[in-house]
């Protein structure tokens, strides 16, 4: 039995549309994405298999490095084609069509592949095959053959190939490709997409097919299903008659779990309804189960056909069994996950941090020197360095940690390793609706929740893949680090002014720093369970998958995932995070008035004279001459500094963001917040780690301060309120740490998951998580303030 067949008898028969309403709604609700590349207007050909029969491997044979990549219409299934050159000149447009295992239509990528063969897209720029290659595993040939009879039927010429001869030759078994080419009616061809095998065979076939249009044999149907079509078929209105294959009716019979709608657009779906309850009687009296019979019929097609082609020698221990035996192990195969997780994320966190760092420190320094000869116009040097550069920065400076995730994902995906890390953790996620391939993902999203949010493409289901998605970011980041250095930095302070903590101040507030690594993941949890439970509303189902062979992994498939990765990011991600940074840059530049410098350098002459106990005129004095000083000593440049962080901090504070900032002052108000805290969570939207920055340029310190800078912590520690009373106070300092462990970890982060799922869900993830941090911000201040 496939693996798409399982308790098939408890299916109800519902045929209501997906969109609840009578009449079947005409387009797909998940709104468009990325544009399908063009047509190119050569013969277009498709890869159809199950899923880890090396389908993509043949694929990146046969395209190389001339690949694109872009999205189905109105979905968000990645689409990967490229052209192919066949022979005499000839070429054609490749497609890989997503790994599936039955035209069911149950999840998004059965629905995209069905689309695609049957012609729905093809005013969206996504043309009808004009023949297919069918990649199945030679090793699991009845198996994969179920697939290859369904797509039989929609009548698009077809090749047959069975990749992974090589290690069926070295399992001792052996295939009569002859005798199954004749019995299919469709040329067969052995191939090793790994070694480069039958490739040159195969591009004959393909060529062939698409002169001849040769056809494979299909199932003869017993007389109670042929009766079931006719009958289904005479119940439908003339228009939908004439657009309707018996191929897709044929799924509407079988494919209880599918809804109606998803196959009779436009159909009364009352009246198909009651059309198909007749259509499955005429199977049942005859005697079989309409949720049974296609799978009975096709595997006694599929052994006809299978008579005699195959032999296999004597049985014997595999590799692949041996080493199961070890990393499926209740106890040792969890441990050497564990440990593999690890060094993963630890490759991720550290490896990533060089080039990180010098991408951070190259961006620095051209904004530096750009900034340098941009002096004379101020207003545009703040645009192309805080802005353009800064942007850009900002997009880049993501790549190494994509990229090192991305390549690890390849090397335990083509080993094989990847699919028993998943039955080992599906145990732990299946009940709140994640799944074993979640962990991953959620993993990687301590070192970075863009590159974990994209690692969730490796999740089939598409309901468990956005849970995923939507847990990924309460992960602590490592933009959240310098947010807990920070505030565990001021906590100490606090601490060691009470004699009863003084002197366990420091482990207390390690205690804390470490506590908030696991605020997010304990939140996650009953968050996705009540996402999966009520909002998306995804059944409990058998976690199924195939366990491939190990095999040592292929560095040019994986080279090329990674670059698919890192380029999709720059050019889908990048351009967005770009234009809003800039965005940001506009609104925490601007209005910028004289008047509030000028105000800002007499408050700042005023408040260092009293300080300094000099008259005000004197040191008015000593400011002038400081800035027309065309060689200044170290005090006078430290005096110059000073009052520009003065003006910074004004401008900051009258800016568009401050002025927003105080008027949402009322909203964190219950959090104990000043309106310094809430400029910088406003500051720090576009990365959670500018809320040190931000603070400083607040407190008139400049933005250059880091989270261990002692100034920023003493003045943290003595602002008050209009009352007098401080406002860094330990349930104060507690909230702020859970509110940036709690909300979304940066602009990038929203506009991935965006690109991931839909901008739809990444408004609802931002304003769920948000809110809850919102809520976790007021809980601490307000119950650690009756203590």
């Amino acid at each position: 039995m496939p693996i798409s067949f399982k308790n098939m008898e408890n299916i109800s028969e519902e045929t209501s549309c997906c969109c609840g309403k009578k009449h079947c709604c005409e387009d797909s609700e998940v709104p468009e994405t990325v544009p399908a590349v063009e047509p190119s207007g050569f013969p277009n050909v498709a890869l159809v298999g199950n899923a880890n029969t090396g389908k993509t491997t043949l694929f990146n044979s046969l395209t190389g490095l001339r690949q694109h990549v872009g999205n189905y219409p109105g979905v968000t299934v990645s689409k990967y084609s490229g052209p192919l050159k066949l022979f005499h000149g000839e070429k054609i447009e490749l497609t890989d069509l997503p790994g599936i295992y039955s035209l069911a239509a149950t999840s998004l990528d059965e629905r995209v592949v069905i689309d695609v063969l049957s012609g729905r897209l093809a005013k969206k720029g996504t043309p009808r095959p004009d023949a297919i290659v069918c990649v199945v595993d030679v090793n699991n040939l009845q198996r994969n053959l179920f697939l290859a009879t369904q797509v039989a039927e929609l009548g698009i010429p077809m090749v047959l190939a069975l990749n992974q001869i090589d290690v069926a030759r070295r399992d001792g078994l052996s295939v009569n490709t002859d005798l199954l080419r004749e019995r299919l009616g469709i040329p067969v061809i052995a191939v090793s997409a790994r070694k480069g095998e039958g490739i040159e065979a195969l591009k004959q076939a393909i060529a062939d097919v698409l002169k001849n249009g040769n056809k494979m044999k299909t199932v003869a149907w017993n007389a109670g299903t042929r009766k079931a079509i006719e009958t289904l078929r005479a119940g439908l209105s003339e228009d939908v008659k004439k657009n309707v294959s018996d191929a897709e009716l044929e799924r509407v019979i079988f494919d209880v779990a599918s809804p109606v709608a998803n196959r009779l657009k436009g159909e009364d779906i009352e009246h198909v309804g009651e059309i198909l309850k007749k259509a499955r009687e005429c199977i049942r009296a005859f005697g079989e189960n309409p949720h049974s019979t296609e799978a009975l019929q096709r595997y006694a097609f599929i052994k006809e056909i299978l008579a005699g082609v195959t032999h296999r020698g004597k049985e014997r221990t595999t590799f692949t069994s041996l080493v199961d035996k070890l990393l499926l192990n209740r106890v040792f195969g969890v441990v050497f996950f564990f440990a593999a997780m690890w060094g993963v994320f630890w490759c991720i966190y550290t490896l990533a941090a060089f080039p990180m760092d010098w991408i951070d420190g190259w961006f620095g320094s051209l904004g530096e020197s750009v900034g340098a000869k941009l002096e004379a116009s101020p207003v545009f040097q703040s645009l192309v360095v805080d802005g353009i550069i800064a942007g850009v920065g900002g997009v880049l400076v993501f790549l190494p940690q994509i990229l090192i995730l991305f390549f690890f994902l390849g090397v335990l995906e083509s080993t094989g390793y990847m699919a028993r890390a998943a039955f080992l953790m599906d145990k732990l996620f299946g009940w709140c609706g994640l799944n074993g391939k979640s962990f991953v993902p959620m993993l990687s999203g301590y070192a970075c929740g863009i590159p974990g949010i994209m690692g969730a493409r490796t999740i089939e289901d598409p309901k468990a893949r956005l849970a995923t998605i939507l847990a990924v970011p309460f992960m602590s980041c490592g933009a959240r680090m310098p947010v807990y250095v920070l505030m565990c930095g001021v906590l100490q302070r606090v601490l060691s002014e009470n004699p009863a903590y003084a002197e366990s101040s420091a482990g207390i507030a390690s205690a804390v720093f470490v506590a908030m690594y696991f605020v997010g993941v304990i939140v996650a949890v009953p968050v996705s369970w009540l996402y999966t439970k009520f909002v998306l509303k995804s059944k409990a189902a058998p976690f199924v998958l195939e366990m491939p062979r190990y095999q040592l992994p292929r560095l040019r498939d994986i080279g090329l995932r990674v670059w698919q990765s890192g380029w999709e990011y720059t050019r889908r991600a990048g351009t967005i995070i770009f234009a809003m940074s800039v965005i940001i840059w506009f609104l925490s530049y601007f209005p910028r008035s004289e008047a509030v410098a000028e105000q800002a350098r007499t408050e700042f002459v005023a408040e260092t004279a009293a300080a300094q106990n000099v008259p005000v005129a004197e040191f008015e004095k000593v400011l002038v001459a400081a800035e027309e000083s065309e060689e200044p000593s170290e005090a006078q440049e430290a005096l110059v500094g000073a009052l520009g962080n003065k003006i910074d901090g004004a401008w900051m504070e009258n800016s568009y963001i401050g002025r927003f900032g105080k008027f949402c002052q009322p909203v964190f108000a219950p959090c104990g917040f000043d309106w310094r805290i809430t400029v910088g969570v406003l500051g720090s939207f576009p990365a959670r780690e500018l809320i040190v920055s931000t603070l400083g340029i607040t407190y008139s310190l400049g933005g250059d301060v880091d989270e261990e800078t002692e100034d920023l912590y003493a003045s943290m520690e003595k602002t008050t309120h209009a009352d007098g009373s401080p406002v860094f106070t330990i349930p104060v300092i507690i909230g702020i740490m859970v509110f940036f462990a709690l909300c979304g970890q940066c602009l990038a982060e929203i506009v991935v998951i965006a690109r991931e799922s839909s901008w739809k869900w990444a408004c609802i993830a931002w304003a769920q998580m948000t809110f809850l941090a919102w809520l976790g911000a007021v809980l601490c201040f307000q119950i650690g303030s009756l203590f």
